[in-house]
């Protein structure tokens, strides 16, 4: 076995088993506890609601009541019933809400400046980017092995995870006329993939429930099935300039990306001169249990550009594009900009909580509560068998995902909806997740005592379904 096949055979595969704590040993059976509804819609419809029907765009499908407030992983609503959250805002509030660091630095920063535009130069971007770049350099990432301080990399700060994919793909489009020419235009994507809703993102997430109503959509997009090694040869070709991808597909349904297809994947860009963006909105930043889902990996399996955004300031609006020099140097002035991406307060606040992210402290506390959720997940397989999907081959659980991001794989389509309705009822947050997945996404603060309680909320959810 090679150097990188063993690398990677460590990094990449189904989360590894944990030592049992002594709660779960205590346990014999799923628990039954919250068999009950405890939480139900408001008797009144809330003001904020009725105006929302009346006034707000009805593109989501949301449940009949209004939040209010959070502090750490909970949150309440009008008529004071309180939830965990499971979700943290889709994998955004890393940090919990309303947390006292980040509220202190929006009231400062907010204070002093907000908004300068592209025009002028403010001093939290570089300090931000700065950060970004010392951080991969020290954990691994984007082409750096971990303490690797050679070579630089750029940073374009934009306001969401969609408008980076939108900024990573156009760069990767004047990378190719650059290093190939006019005809070196085509885009690969993967099924399953989400990189967003606006045009050039939707174009290369191939479902028809976010395509359909809006083709045709931008022209020249190659499809490939995930994880496939033989495809990669005819899909990426001399014409191809840009491959977008996942580490762990989030939306499609907490799809782990094989480390070695992942290096194929790498050395079929570096053969043909195509960018490699690796979109880690979602799996990025500590999520998976390191900087980046890909920083244990060999640099043979690196990108040459990722896209960020969701937790970098916890909530506040903001995305980036990082990429290595030799990707930064085709863009020059005027080639790329944004009004409000880069702003004084986004850079302040995600300064401080990529600080706070990064600290041993915090690292230390995802490993060991991560581990606890990753015993309590493992165990409903084996209790509800005929509810979840067989383990795919060498592995020994469906469960997928690793640190703080995990999908729980039903046999049923129809189930995951129906346990997330269920769970709710009961004060639990969770998602659902490509076609037959529910998504487990807490706070990286979130505490042993919470996980117990979400995984018991699952586990009496589990005993109600319909089989």
């Amino acid at each position: 076995m090679s150097h990188l096949q063993s690398a990677c055979r460590i990094v990449f595969r189904a989360a590894p088993r944990c030592s049992r704590t002594l709660a779960s040993e205590a346990s014999s059976g799923p628990s039954t506890r919250y068999t009950a509804i405890t939480h139900t819609p408001p008797s009144e419809v809330p003001e904020a609601l009725a105006l929302a029907n009346k006034y707000i765009l009805g593109v989501y499908a949301r449940p009949d009541f209004v939040l209010t407030h959070g502090k750490g992983s909970h949150v309440w609503d009008t008529s004071g019933q309180k939830y965990l959250d499971f979700t943290a805002g889709i994998a955004v509030n890393s940090l919990g809400h309303a947390d006292e660091g980040v509220i202190k630095v929006m009231q400062e920063q907010s204070a002093s400046l907000l908004h300068t535009s592209n025009v002028y130069h403010n001093e939290w971007a570089p300090k931000l980017a700065q950060l970004l770049v010392t951080l991969t350099q020290k954990n691994g990432g984007l082409g750096f092995s971990p303490g690797t301080t050679e070579g630089g990399a750029k940073v374009f700060f934009a306001n969401s995870g969609t408008e980076a994919n939108e900024g990573a793909l156009k760069i990767a489009r004047k990378v190719g006329k650059d290093r190939g020419g006019a005809s070196k235009t085509r885009i690969t994507c993967f099924k399953n993939a989400f990189h967003g809703r606006t045009m050039g993102a939707l174009s290369v997430t191939p479902n028809n429930k976010y395509q359909g109503p809006f083709v045709p959509l931008i022209p020249g997009i190659d499809v490939g099935e995930y994880n496939n090694f033989p495809s990669l040869e005819s899909l990426i070709t001399s014409d191809t300039c840009a491959v977008i991808v996942e580490p762990i597909q989030g939306e499609g349904g907490v799809n782990p990306a094989r480390a070695e297809w992942l290096a194929t994947l790498r050395a079929r860009c570096d053969s043909t001169g195509a960018v490699l963006i690796f979109d880690e909105i979602q799996c990025g930043l500590y999520r998976s249990g390191t900087l980046w889902a890909h920083s244990a990996l060999p640099v043979e399996a690196h990108p040459d550009i990722i896209t960020m955004a969701k937790p970098l300031a916890n909530g506040y609006p903001i995305g980036a594009v990082f990429m290595r020099d030799n990707i930064a140097e085709t863009m020059t002035p005027g080639t790329h900009g944004t009004t409000f991406g880069g702003s004084p307060l986004a850079c302040a606040i995600g300064h401080h909580v990529l600080s706070r992210l990064s600290s041993p402290e915090m690292r230390t506390h995802v490993a060991s509560v991560s581990a606890h959720l990753h015993t309590r997940l493992e165990k409903l397989p084996r209790w509800f068998p005929q509810i979840f999907k067989d383990a795919p081959e060498g592995m020994s659980s469906p469960i997928r995902g690793r640190g703080m991001i995990y999908g729980l794989p039903f046999r049923n389509e129809a189930h995951p909806a129906d346990v997330v309705a269920k769970t709710r009822e009961r004060g639990l947050f969770v998602l659902t997740a490509g076609s037959n997945t529910v998504r487990i996404l807490p706070s990286l603060t979130v505490t042993r005592e919470e996980v117990d309680f979400a995984v018991d909320v699952l586990e009496s959810v589990l005993g109600l379904l319909k089989v």
